[in-house]
């Protein structure tokens, strides 16, 4: 089973994992069997290939402090053998304990995934100092790389993507990894939890993304509260806790801020349009009457889709007073544009 599944261009498993056999003999058959006597046996079925050797991280961040930087990324990956499609897993991990504050597995990466994953994080654990990501379009416009119907003469600190809007409104610094090497924190955690996830769903034969998340959950948590980091030498949550009792944290408390009236007002998609002189806006073909918006004025739409109802909640600003809100379908207003 390991050997087809390394086999498989489309996972992310390419090497043999012995200790997760050994988890699997003891939590699933109750067997304890030593790692050197699986390893034993492994070579003598040909199923063992020494390791490559790694590559040092020599840019990787330095903390002090819990909060002080949350790594956040996604990796897109075939993450069953039996599912027809490759999934997202998105997670957010705080740099300093190593603690996965986020982890999730969506059939499509979308800049509203992204922003779902920072108000988790913001309402759970309070507001970080700063995040650390790569410089995927989600999290960063760069000039000559992005959308063909962005304006051409702003530069790449001049556009704002969707998920850097909201740390921008809760006064979040954003970090930009130049490599993958400089990613090196997140990738170790990722590769612990990206193997088990994947060898999992093929034992148990997964297929749907939901028992995936399923499975994935009990990893988090497995690493989360009882695997002893090889860096830290400290299991994750105590590592966390112990950072806040000694009052070494920078993790702020999340507070809706004037004008704000709801933390919706915050996580959510944002658009402008020009107010007509019948203070009507379109968005997609779509027209909304504000009553009170200013005529010829541009107001900004702040959009909170919901996954199960199919429908959004529009919330009408301009400036620092709020216009009102209304509810239309996703569909309409072609949430995929955000």
């Amino acid at each position: 089973m390991e050997k087809s599944l390394i086999e498989n261009p489309n996972t992310p498993v390419k090497h043999y994992n012995y200790s997760y056999i050994k988890d699997v003999l003891e939590q699933d058959y109750q067997q304890k069997v030593s790692l050197p006597t699986i390893i034993d046996r492994a070579r003598r079925n040909n199923c063992y290939f020494p390791r490559a050797k790694r590559k040092v991280h020599d840019r990787e961040v330095l903390t002090n402090y819990s909060g002080e930087l949350i790594q956040h990324d996604s990796s897109h990956h075939q993450f069953s053998p039996y599912a027809a499609d490759k999934w997202y897993l998105i997670t957010s991990l705080d740099d300093f304990s190593r603690f996965i504050l986020y982890a999730i597995l969506v059939a499509k990466e979308t800049s509203w995934e992204h922003i779902l994953a920072l108000e988790y994080v913001f309402l759970n654990y309070g507001i970080p100092l700063c995040y650390y990501v790569d410089s995927h379009s989600v999290f960063r416009f760069v000039q000559g790389r992005d959308s063909y119907w962005r304006n051409h003469y702003r530069l790449t600190v001049q556009v704002n993507p969707q998920w850097k809007q909201v740390l921008d409104d809760c006064k979040i610094k954003v970090s930009y990894a130049l490599s993958p090497q400089a990613k090196g924190k997140i990738e170790r955690p990722y590769q612990w939890i990206q193997d088990r996830l994947v060898r999992t769903c093929a034992r148990e034969g997964i297929s749907d993304i939901r028992l995936a998340q399923l499975i994935l959950n009990k990893l988090i948590n497995q690493y989360n509260y009882h695997w002893i980091h090889s860096t830290t030498k400290e299991v994750p949550y105590i590592r966390f806790q112990r950072a806040i009792r000694e009052n070494k944290t920078l993790f702020r408390t999340f507070i809706i801020t004037p004008p704000f009236l709801s933390s919706k007002d915050i996580f959510c998609l944002r658009a402008e349009r020009m107010v007509n002189s019948y203070r009507k806006i379109s968005i997609n073909k779509l027209e909304f009457k504000v009553p009170n918006a200013p005529i010829h004025e541009r107001i900004q739409l702040r959009i909170i889709p919901e996954k199960d109802s199919g429908l959004s909640e529009v919330r009408f600003w301009y400036k620092d007073q709020f216009l009102g809100t209304q509810i239309v379908k996703n569909s309409d207003i072609n949430i995929v544009q955000f």
